[in-house]
């Protein structure tokens, strides 16, 4: 049963949609894009911080500006430190930050990669109140300039399709960025769910549906249908690692197979029983990262 808010909500947007439907989907693109509380809802939330402070304390932070804003991106050397083996960035999904992958940081760190971890706008250390799939590229954008391109990019949920629409530069203003490898956990595969998805939470109507999908492309210059990450990743030919958990209740498994039927250069590796959050900390799928991403050390560090 929907909360007084939400009803409240629905009827301000269906009074405002009567009156000027464009008006009602740009309001509502400005509530699909502020992000939650930074505060830990749970004693498990923040049990989780606690425990990644010794990880997270070997970090160095580095403040990364873009077109609209700045976020901060903490920098983790390779253990031992010098020998690093490859460079990773690494990207949290909706409503997380990066200390929630601490474990995936200390693996990772621990096979041999020097690790970039973002904190997205609105996330963790880095400022603001919204985040949206144009302002990901930008952030991601802004790593690739700092560090000089990236061995692989490994992003959970909202990081991994924000790692496959960068690759495939759907911000008119910004290049393409394509790591050497690709892994996406628990990812959705393309935009157009959710915004369909947020439309009908609020029972927006139709034209009211189509002015908050055409903020997509007023602030990218391309159509929501082009944020498309599985045909993106599909046509890149990069080696793709996608791990998804039959049993996420957050994003459908469907995304999963989707991704898998997008080229041959996708393997899709089930983890089930790990649901959508704490697949990134399961010591299995970071040792299956870790050999898929130092399967060849041959490869060269991609700046596209």
């Amino acid at each position: 049963m929907a909360s007084f808010a939400v009803k409240v909500t629905r009827l301000a947007l269906k009074c405002v949609s009567a009156v000027s439907p464009e008006m009602a989907g740009q309001m509502a693109f400005r509530l699909f894009s502020i992000t939650p509380s930074r505060k830990p809802r749970s004693p498990k939330e923040k049990a989780a911080l606690a425990a990644a402070e010794p990880v997270m304390a070997r970090a160095r932070p580095v403040t990364l500006s873009f077109a609209g804003g700045w976020i901060t991106a903490k920098h983790f050397d390779a253990q031992p430190a010098g020998g690093a083996k490859s460079r990773v960035l690494l990207v949290h999904g909706w409503g997380s930050r990066s200390n929630y992958l601490a474990a995936m940081i200390d693996g990772l760190t621990a096979g041999g990669a020097e690790v970039v971890a973002l904190d997205w706008p609105g996330h963790g250390a880095s400022p603001g109140r919204t985040l949206t799939m144009p302002a990901a590229v930008r952030a991601i954008d802004a790593a690739w300039r700092q560090f000089g391109g990236f061995d692989a990019a490994v992003g959970h949920s909202f990081g991994g399709a924000s790692l496959a629409c960068a690759a495939g530069g759907v911000v008119d203003d910004v290049p393409s960025h394509v790591a050497g490898k690709m892994v996406l956990i628990g990812a959705p595969s393309e935009m157009t769910w959710l915004f369909k998805g947020f439309g009908r939470y609020l029972r927006l109507s139709a034209k009211a549906q189509a002015a908050l999908e055409d903020m997509v492309m007023r602030l990218s210059g391309r159509k929501i249908e082009e944020f498309d990450a599985a045909r993106i990743v599909g046509m890149l030919g990069t080696p793709v690692l996608v791990i998804h958990a039959e049993d996420d209740k957050e994003v459908s498994a469907d995304h999963a197979r989707r991704y898998a039927a997008a080229g041959g250069n996708i393997d899709l590796e089930w983890a089930n029983g790990l649901g959508h959050r704490r697949i990134v900390s399961a010591p299995a799928v970071i040792a299956r990262i870790n050999a898929f991403l130092h399967a060849s050390e041959a490869g060269q560090r991609r700046a596209a």
